[in-house]
């Protein structure tokens, strides 16, 4: 149980460390949920929460100013890892700060480095594995450590692992309180402003029912399986009233996997004269409910990130995709009716694919019609049932857990050729004219920003929600 006493700490600091690279248009685009989501269990449990990510709060990426604002005005640190880039440099920052300041560190690279983590910053107390809102809110509570699941700390020199918590249901956890930033986001490259849009995510669900081999999506860094669990569509409602930016990211793993529920959110958004452009990720499978596709339009879903994968049957089942070519083909046959622009992602290298198969996907995916496209190489997640099929495979391997895939005969090099002729063969420039043609049409970006994005565009939708596969990642975990 919580207490209700007078909170243990006066003042908490959430903090991402990630000071990106503010020339990638692209970088610090939308706000990290998963973090803003244990800013706000922590609302309750101290004084006062701040918020900073070091994106955007760009006078606090001084160490020395960071430091001092700590040591000054912060008795709890709440900081998340979650990526690998630049995950040395956040290490190095991490160790920098104060040491006698109470540390507490959770995220997805946390909770899958915990005891190097620990190893390199000393300072660091706590290391929260897995999803942190409810372990926050014990933390910051004052209970003891050692009767607190789901964390890693040290006792008498040695790493001491607390079991796995249950994963908890997030029908009752607070949202995101917006208020708690210092600035909106934006399209923006070094420093200059690409769009008059403002951009902003939404997570009404986590987990996912399905079971894709390539992905591990519904898996937390534990291997714990995060079974598919709703929002009440209500609060999702109340969320978006709260919202500022007109361009908002469900970064749900399929927001349609529930149509009943789908629809009735659409429903609530039009009744509630809530007027923004949204984007979702997706499958196939929304094709068959041409009502849901009908409302989703009308309620402004104007982008669609579609996890296609491959052309190739064979592949698909080598994926456990659970679909076909065909299926694949009739589905965009019934999207293409609609003012909804498509973004596919493609997984290519896979085992057993051939340099032809691979080429393909350009093709494919004009024939199809989908609007643009992503294409990475198979990756080994660590808990990724493909391991198994590429170990066993004779000349097959992959660098590391969390690394590409290659062959014998296809490596590093090989591959970027591949990946150079997909990119070739697809962008030509009159597809990037039907590109902007129809984000334009369907008032996905203005006639203004099209004169920005002319270049930018383009690179925007291959790295949005994972259109680098790191970023496909990203919006998937936003909750983790």
């Amino acid at each position: 149980m919580i207490s209700t006493a007078a909170p243990k700490y006066s003042h908490a600091l959430v903090l991402n460390p990630d000071v990106g690279n503010p020339a990638r248009a692209v970088k610090g685009l939308f706000p990290l949920t998963g973090l803003e989501y244990i800013a706000a269990s922590l609302k309750d449990q101290v004084g006062k929460v701040t918020f900073l990510d070091l994106r955007q709060d760009r006078a606090y990426t001084d160490p020395e100013v960071l430091g001092r604002f700590i040591r000054e005005e912060i008795d709890l640190l709440c900081i998340g890892i979650q990526w690998d880039s630049g995950y040395a440099e956040i290490l190095r920052l991490i160790a920098s700060l104060p040491p006698e300041i109470r540390t507490v560190v959770g995220g997805r690279k946390a909770s899958e480095e915990v005891e190097g983590l620990l190893e390199a910053c000393p300072n660091v107390d706590l290391v929260v594995r897995g999803e942190g809102e409810e372990i926050i809110r014990q933390i910051a509570s004052g209970i003891p450590i050692d009767q607190i699941r789901g964390i890693s700390w040290r006792k008498d020199g040695e790493i001491v692992h607390n079991e796995n918590q249950v994963l908890p249901e997030i029908a009752d956890l607070p949202f995101p309180d917006r208020a708690l930033r210092k600035r909106e986001y934006r399209l923006q490259k070094n420093g200059i402003r690409l769009s008059r849009h403002t951009f902003d995510t939404v997570l009404s669900t986590r987990g996912c029912p399905f079971s894709c081999k390539f992905c591990t999506f519904d898996l937390n860094p534990l291997g714990q399986k995060r079974n598919y669990t709703e929002r009440p569509v209500e609060s999702v409602i109340e969320e978006l009233k709260t919202i500022t930016a007109d361009f908002v990211l469900f970064s749900d793993d399929n927001l349609f996997t529930n149509p009943k529920r789908s629809e009735k959110l659409c429903d609530l958004i039009i009744e509630n004269g809530i007027r923004k452009t949204f984007a979702c990720q997706t499958r196939i499978d929304v094709a068959k409910h041409p009502r849901l596709l009908e409302k989703a339009e009308q309620a402004g879903f104007r982008l669609f990130l579609i996890g296609i994968e491959s052309p190739h049957d064979r592949i698909l089942k080598q994926l456990h995709k659970g679909i076909t070519q065909q299926q694949i083909r009739d589905a965009f046959e019934v999207l293409s009716r609609y003012d909804i622009y498509t973004h596919g992602y493609f997984i290519y290298g896979n085992v057993g694919e051939t340099d032809e198969e691979m080429l393909y996907i350009p093709e494919f995916a004009k024939e199809i019609k989908v609007d643009s496209i992503s294409f990475q190489k198979l990756r080994i997640e660590k808990f990724s049932p493909l391991r198994e099929l590429v170990e066993n495979t004779p000349d097959y391997y992959y660098t590391k857990v969390g690394g590409h895939v290659y062959s014998r005969g296809r490596g590093r090099s090989e591959l970027k050729k591949i990946r150079n002729q997909i990119r070739k063969s697809f962008y030509n420039p009159s597809h990037i004219f039907h590109m902007m043609r129809k984000a334009r049409r369907i008032g996905l970006v203005s006639g203004r920003d099209l004169l920005q994005l002319t270049v930018s565009l383009p690179a925007l939708l291959l790295t949005m929600n994972k259109g680098s596969r790191k970023e496909r990642r990203r919006a998937r975990a936003a909750s983790s």
